[in-house]
């Protein structure tokens, strides 16, 4: 799914469990779309695990801490395996 947080223009990218935490994310900054996030929650637990954490935040980001249905108001739209969204709208990039 993806999402669009307007006072950052910053669009987010996110992989979902079905439980609806989010196992990976990137996040794409301004006009741009600068990468500033490309976290997995698997590798950031191994990275705990290894004592490696703040080397993997600081390189990667971090994922989302709570279930998307939990989060702020971003609209999540969900996307097809091509990369379009559902609504229709293509995707960025």
């Amino acid at each position: 799914m993806r999402c669009y947080w307007d006072e950052e223009d910053i669009w987010l990218y996110l992989e979902v469990d079905d439980e609806d935490w989010v196992i990976r994310q990137v996040e794409l900054e301004g006009p741009e779309r600068t990468p500033i996030a490309a976290a997995s929650l698997a590798a950031w637990r191994r990275a705990q695990e290894t004592g490696r954490l703040a080397t993997y935040e600081s390189s990667f980001g971090i994922t989302a801490e709570r279930p998307v249905s939990e989060g702020e108001d971003h609209d999540p739209e969900p996307l097809t395996c091509d990369g379009s969204s559902r609504s229709g709208t293509p995707p960025v990039g």
